[in-house]
């Protein structure tokens, strides 16, 4: 069994999605840890009510970047930990981490990348009247949803969607994609 550590600053739907999938025996994947940079992420209970270890820290405590990574590269290494998945985790993700799971940290962008890097990808989508948007998922690297794409799953829009009805519809792909495309990489290894 693969194991895990998700990494979330959210909600927690995609953390919820993965569960799901490791309970109906789809993913064959074990989270043995939840961090998360937000004291009051909904991500938190979520983890805790499935009864998982959490570690949720504040940035502004630590010196550096480099400093809380080692934190959680330590940690992480100590729950032999093999695959980094972020799942709404709103930071980019630095050498420490980088370095200690090259090619092993995996992300999920609410657009067809390259198009709609970082915050808002949606709003930004939307607001620009594209007639195609996306989900893609992606290995992460040092730059901002530059990372080499794994999977990619687009829609058409009309136009007469509202913003929350593309949001939901995004939300929907995301919480099949992802599981689906953990469950492939996952599989390819064994």
């Amino acid at each position: 069994m693969t194991k895990i550590a998700v990494f979330g600053s959210g909600s927690g739907t995609n953390f919820e999605a993965i569960m799901k999938w490791i309970h109906n025996g789809n993913l064959q994947a074990e989270v043995v840890l939840v961090v998360c940079d937000k004291q009051n992420a909904g991500i938190i209970p979520k983890a805790e009510r499935e009864g998982l270890e959490t570690l949720v820290f504040n940035p502004k405590d630590f010196e550096s970047k480099a400093a809380y990574e080692k934190v959680l590269v330590e940690k992480m290494q100590s729950l032999n930990v093999e695959w980094v998945i972020l799942a709404g985790f709103m930071r980019l993700v630095g050498e420490e981490l980088l370095r200690a799971y090259p090619n092993r940290i995996i992300n999920i962008h609410p657009s067809l990348l390259p198009a709609y890097k970082g915050k808002d990808a949606i709003g930004q989508a939307y607001r620009a009247g594209e007639k195609e948007i996306g989900v893609s998922i992606h290995y992460v690297d040092e730059g901002m949803d530059t990372g080499a794409i794994i999977a990619q799953k687009g829609i058409k829009l009309t136009g007469d969607e509202s913003l929350d009805e593309v949001e939901m519809m995004i939300h929907a792909i995301e919480h099949r994609l992802y599981p689906a495309t953990l469950e492939n990489l996952f599989n390819k290894e064994k």
